[in-house]
């Protein structure tokens, strides 16, 4: 099988990761960075070209793509698909859960567990949005941002104000989320491929930090999820579409509560964690699943 990983840093630990567990397993198997293909659209024969060779023959593809080029980079995966070349994860998929807002309104219909979360224009709702979440302290987190960047505490209710100020001054769009105290800066990782969870890791931050990102200095160790952990990981992952992706929940005194769905989550911290091949299971799923056609650019939800 001729497997294509879409990645602008073929020497980042996931890519190298993904790259040695194809040929592992006998494929042939390359990076290209997906910036630099440029798309043939037609209605006759559409192809993805790179460094002018068409691509449109490989197997499959595993969409590695930044959050700063989701646009470009989804384009990509698309003109594959409309090609007929599978997709790890489709593009509407990966495009769905770069939203934020969007995320956690297909999974609040989904009745999947969150924080509560407010979303507003006008800074003269500030004072409702923020009772609304139960008041200080609050998160408040821009709607596009990966690796806790763009999120910040707001421990008392003026700091709110300033920082919901801030944010509407520069136009961003941001949400006002429930500060989930007892969860103690940590947070569960769930890896999801194929719909089954094949690692686990808790998250703890760094020493007067409360996000938890391994980016951010925080460390990870393995973890056993409950049977409602893994029924909402699992449920959070076929809501938004994605073969494979990162989960994250925190533990409420309600239960189990998602933060967030990545659909380009890392292997180093989980596979370091739990000491599991997570790139060798993904690999399996793509010989188990790959088919030419079978990935279709769906409009939907």
């Amino acid at each position: 099988m001729q497997i294509l990983l879409l990645s602008r840093n073929p020497k980042l630990y996931s890519s190298r990761r993904l790259l040695e567990a194809a040929k592992e397993r006998g494929h042939e198997a390359r990076a290209v960075d997906y910036l630099r293909c440029y798309m043939s659209i037609t209605s006759s024969k559409p192809d993805v070209i790179y460094q002018g060779k068409s691509l449109a023959e490989v197997d499959a593809v595993i969409p590695r793509i930044g959050a700063s080029q989701t646009f470009y980079g989804t384009a990509a995966v698309r003109q594959f698909e409309m090609a007929k070349v599978y997709s790890l994860n489709e593009s509407q998929a990966i495009t769905r859960s770069r939203d934020k807002l969007r995320s956690l309104q297909i999974l609040s219909r989904r009745g999947i567990g969150l924080p509560i979360t407010g979303f507003a224009n006008s800074t003269k709702d500030t004072d409702g949005l923020i009772e609304m979440v139960g008041g200080a302290p609050l998160v408040v987190k821009l709607t596009e941002g990966t690796q806790g960047i763009g999120v910040v505490l707001c421990e008392t209710k003026k700091a709110a104000e300033s920082v919901i100020e801030a944010f509407r001054g520069l136009d961003a769009n941001f949400l006002v989320q429930q500060f989930v105290k007892e969860a103690g800066g940590s947070d569960v990782r769930a890896f999801i491929v194929g719909g089954k969870v094949v690692a686990a890791m808790q998250r703890n931050a760094a020493p007067g930090e409360f996000r938890s990102n391994l980016h951010r200095g925080g460390t990870a160790e393995k973890v056993k999820l409950t049977p409602e952990e893994r029924a909402t990981a699992v449920g959070a992952a076929k809501a938004m579409g994605l073969n494979v992706c990162g989960v994250d929940l925190l533990r409420s005194n309600s239960g189990p509560v998602v933060m967030e769905v990545n659909s380009s989550p890392g292997l180093e911290g989980i596979e370091t964690a739990t000491g599991l091949d997570v790139a060798g299971k993904i690999i399996e799923f793509i010989e188990n699943n790959a088919r030419p056609g079978r990935t279709k650019d769906r409009v939907g939800s």
